[in-house]
């Protein structure tokens, strides 16, 4: 494959909300770019970027995948991204791969709260965008709304360089701002079109937005605006190298029109970003960790290698690394430091990623995107460097799981290959997560959505042959009590040769949350001897641990051990332990025991209009409003609200928002739970009684 040089290298990211048509857009730049051979199509199943068996069935992006053109002698990598809220994080992350952002925007349908966040997204990176509003030729297509939406919403920055012609059925083609002509494309899926003169009815608004683009570009530049302020115009030569830079510095956000599945107006598009989008060396230094320090490194080809891992996909019978260059070049079997996991790799065969096809290269330069197979200490976000001058590249901080699932092999004969299949999914994505219950010791697998979720466990199982089962998990409820209470425990038995007899007085009294646990010894003259104290203690914390209410573990209780008895032969640990069970249970009965449940801070982020939709649910869900705030048409509810009420609340909120709602919660305290809903619980969950005290 051809070599580029840094400055001939192109990068960008299709984003936008779900169904706002990215790959099909994505597509047709292959196929303009002799990439492919024929326009794929999500439909029909034939799309280079989305080939995972998951993506075809439900006909959405759900993994970040690349493939590169040639245009215009520059190689332009695209990342197609996901646009469903359940994968928000994986297009968040890997636009840190990308220097420019191709922000596609729906005519019919108009913005999407993912394009809302993907637009603040490139805002942090200060990434320069270009707008292409998608789907002209369908039903209900209104390229005045979507525009519209675009400026009053993400910003008043963005400029159309074209104007359409017709919409919907009639939508044929585009008329070039700059240059003046109108162009007119085939409807074949060719991409071909012939120039002719602006239609009569378009000449007004033409002259009308050459005037809003050359005011923009002017504004960009005190030369330019002094010149434009004195003459009215620019001249062609000042407009094209003041649009670039106004571009480069995120001054301007050109707009395009067209169709991506029936490929009109993508070459315009494919032009700009040849001409007009930053080079990785023209990007601003990249902000790296050297312990705890920040630190920048230069997007030089001359600087120590750096890259970071955007991407680590099942390929091979193992693994494959997508990562970008920042600075530096590798070459196969040189060998580099990941300072994540403080180990070297040795680089295997280096290649170009188009979807899920390679091909070998021998180099990867600064700004470039390849693969590498078998890393073997490796993963997403991982930092790739010069040992001798290592940095960790900053990156998107991880979002906290929003649901959880219990997960567990549907047959025996899997449970091995569960923990297997579990890392190597972990490995590919990071926003999965997979702990372990305190109480019940199952393993809890969890994500960004029940979406995200089904599709990993679809996939480990077309992958691996792991089937498995998912269940909400279980409540991690606790028991305490409210006051100081005493009570004596005796256990006695004789059975014709030795007996047992152990004799305890055990006094409970309430501690602070969050305490757990803690015994006195009071005993005094030997009423009980010292080798017994231990059994005493190990029965109150077994006994704990089984609950008394519902059977959670009860917690935030000290125990005093104050008095009792002992037999000179019969006595032993097992019956001062069976005492102590007793004795703590009979205290219990009298302490007013409560139930006590976990509590959530919950910061939820909705459109303003939902706001008090939103905190009338959270009223009924037992939650307590602690603010809110409005910026941007959004607002921010802060609550704290049980888990019990919301474990699956990101599918109600979907619903509630149409998708346009987010939240993070994180745990707050215990409280005890209302005394309605106490009997409901030890319904569900009070265990059957053991018979242990007879």
């Amino acid at each position: 494959m051809k070599k580029y040089e840094p400055k001939d290298i192109r990068n960008i990211a299709l984003v936008g909300h779900k169904g706002c048509g990215k790959t099909s857009l994505g597509e047709a730049l292959l196929f303009d770019g002799k990439t492919t051979t024929r326009l794929g199509s999500v439909d029909s199943k034939t799309s280079t970027f989305d080939y995972e068996q998951e993506e075809m069935e439900r006909g959405m992006t759900i993994v970040t995948s690349l493939a590169s053109v040639e245009w215009n002698k520059r190689k332009i990598n695209i990342l197609d991204t996901p646009g469903d809220n359940n994968f928000a994080y994986d297009t968040r992350f890997c636009m840190t791969a990308a220097d420019t952002a191709v922000v596609v925007v729906s005519a019919p349908d108009g913005l999407g709260v993912q394009t809302e966040r993907v637009w603040d997204r490139a805002n942090e990176l200060e990434m320069p965008r270009v707008v292409f509003i998608n789907k002209m030729d369908r039903e209900r297509a209104d390229p005045e709304k979507a525009l519209s939406e675009v400026q009053s919403m993400l910003s008043s920055d963005v400029v159309p360089v074209q104007i359409p012609i017709g919409k919907e059925a009639e939508f044929k083609g585009v008329v070039d701002v700059v240059s003046g002509k109108a162009l007119l494309f085939e409807t074949d899926g060719s991409g071909k079109f012939t120039e002719a003169e602006v239609p009569a009815d378009l000449k007004d608004a033409l002259d009308a937005a050459k005037e809003a683009l050359a005011e923009k570009v002017a504004e960009s530049s005190d030369e330019l605006l002094e010149k434009y302020l004195e003459a009215g115009e620019l001249t062609p030569e000042e407009l094209s190298s003041g649009f670039a830079k106004a571009v480069k510095s995120c001054n301007l956000f050109p707009a395009f029109y067209g169709s991506g599945s029936h490929n009109i107006g993508v070459s315009p598009l494919m032009d700009f970003l040849a001409d007009f989008a930053p080079s990785p060396i023209e990007r601003p230094p990249v902000t790296c960790l050297d312990g705890d320090n920040e630190v920048q490194r230069e997007r030089s080809p001359d600087a120590p290698f750096l890259a970071f891992v955007i991407k680590t996909l099942d390929a091979q019978g193992g693994t494959m690394s997508i990562f970008r260059v920042l600075a530096g070049q590798t070459d196969s079997d040189s060998v580099v430091y990941n300072p994540n996991t403080d180990t070297e790799e040795r680089m295997g065969s280096l290649v170009a990623v188009t979807g899920k096809k390679t091909e070998q290269v021998s180099v990867a330069v600064t700004g470039d995107m390849v693969g590498v197979l078998k890393l073997k200490k490796t993963s997403t976000g991982n930092t790739l460097c010069d040992k001798k001058s290592p940095a960790v590249v900053k990156t998107l901080e991880m979002e906290d799981p929003c649901i959880s699932f219990t997960i567990h092999a549907k047959s025996k004969g899997d449970e091995d290959k569960l923990g297997t299949s579990l890392n190597r999914m972990l490995a590919e994505d990071p926003t999965l997560r997979l702990t372990r219950h305190e109480d019940t010791k199952d393993f809890l697998l969890s994500g960004m959505g029940a979406v995200h979720i089904e599709i990993a466990v679809a996939r480990m199982k077309r992958r691996f042959g792991v089937d498995v089962v998912l269940e909400t998990p279980r409540v991690p409820y606790r028991e305490t009590i409210k006051k100081t209470a005493s009570a004596q425990g005796r256990f006695k038995r004789q059975t014709g040769g030795r007996g047992q007899y152990g004799d305890v007085f055990l006094e409970l009294s309430p501690l602070e949350r969050g305490k757990f646990f803690e015994f006195e010894n009071r005993i005094k003259g030997g009423a009980v001897p010292s080798q017994f104290f231990p059994a005493v203690e190990k029965g109150v914390l077994e006994t704990m641990a089984r609950g008394y209410i519902a059977g959670f573990p009860i917690v935030d209780v000290k125990v005093a051990l104050y008095d009792g008895s002992y037999h000179d032969v019969d006595s032993s640990e097992a019956a001062f332990k069976r005492a102590a069970s007793i004795g703590f249970k009979a205290a219990m009965e009298k302490a007013a025991p409560v139930l006590i449940e976990p509590i959530y801070d919950m910061e939820i982020v909705v459109p303003e209009d939902n706001m008090g939709d939103i905190m009338g649910d959270m009223n009924s869900r037992r939650g307590r409003v602690l603010g809110m705030d409005t910026k941007n048409k959004r607002s921010t509810i802060k609550a704290q609200v049980p888990l019990a009420e919301i474990q699956m609340y990101q599918p109600d909120l979907d619903s509630r928002t149409g998708g346009r709602g987010s939240f993070t919660m994180k745990f707050s305290h215990y409280q005890e739970v209302p005394a309605q809903i106490v009997e409901k619980i030890i319904a569900q969950y009070k265990p059957g009684e053991e018979d242990e005290d007879s």
